[in-house]
């Protein structure tokens, strides 16, 4: 079931409304696909921030515009460059029925051989691109790096098929690897603590409509 999130139809002009908005403590955004053309909207800042990270950056959210119910991902955000905040977010209508491609996180899970015989673990790629119905959408994809070993690589066509969704991104793609342990005269260049920097993860969304 989806999660409600409460938006607000907002004016596009003039361009200072954007600041008001962001000052009342509100995001402004837009929502655009399925039954939805381009409809710009805010959100409540900390409710919007609170629902993404109790639920998950893939969960479908049920919005009302104009009394009509809408089904949504949050598929793009732009942030503030020095302060961090969410300055924009773009909410993608969508078919329950229909596939939508989205961007899932990677989590490695287990510990290598390579890493019990000192070999340095080394994360390449952090999402891939999946394709499935909205409601399949995984929040993350976990890869077991077990019997990774000194030497050896993981790529993208090595997961295993999942049933709930398809798997996009180029599978010559590495996603990890484990080098041999360093001399002790080697200055140190990566580290086995691999870590994903942010809590809502995303590229930068389009500008305000």
């Amino acid at each position: 079931m989806a999660t409600t999130l409460e938006v607000q139809k907002r004016e596009t002009k003039p361009h200072s409304n954007i600041t008001a908005i962001r000052n009342a403590g509100r995001i402004p955004g837009v929502i655009y696909g399925y039954k939805a053309e381009n409809v710009p909207v805010s959100v409540d800042a900390l409710t919007f921030i609170k629902a993404v990270r109790d639920n998950g950056r893939n969960s479908v959210f049920s919005v009302t515009i104009d009394g009509a119910k809408l089904n949504v991902l949050l598929h793009d955000y732009q942030t503030d460059a020095l302060k961090g905040d969410i300055e924009h977010i773009d909410l993608l209508a969508v078919d329950m029925s229909e596939e939508v491609e989205a961007t899932v996180n990677i989590s490695l899970v287990g510990e290598s051989k390579g890493v019990k015989l000192s070999g340095v673990l080394q994360q390449v790629l952090y999402d891939l691109t999946v394709a499935t119905t909205p409601d399949k959408l995984p929040e993350v994809v976990e890869v077991d790096i077990t019997n990774l070993d000194i030497g050896d690589a993981i790529t993208v066509a090595d997961l295993a098929k999942n049933a709930d969704y398809t798997v996009i991104t180029d599978g010559e793609e590495v996603i990890a690897t484990v080098s041999a342990p360093r001399s002790a005269d080697e200055p140190e260049t990566t580290s086995s603590a691999v870590t994903e920097p942010e809590a809502i993860h995303g590229s930068e969304g389009n500008a305000d409509k």
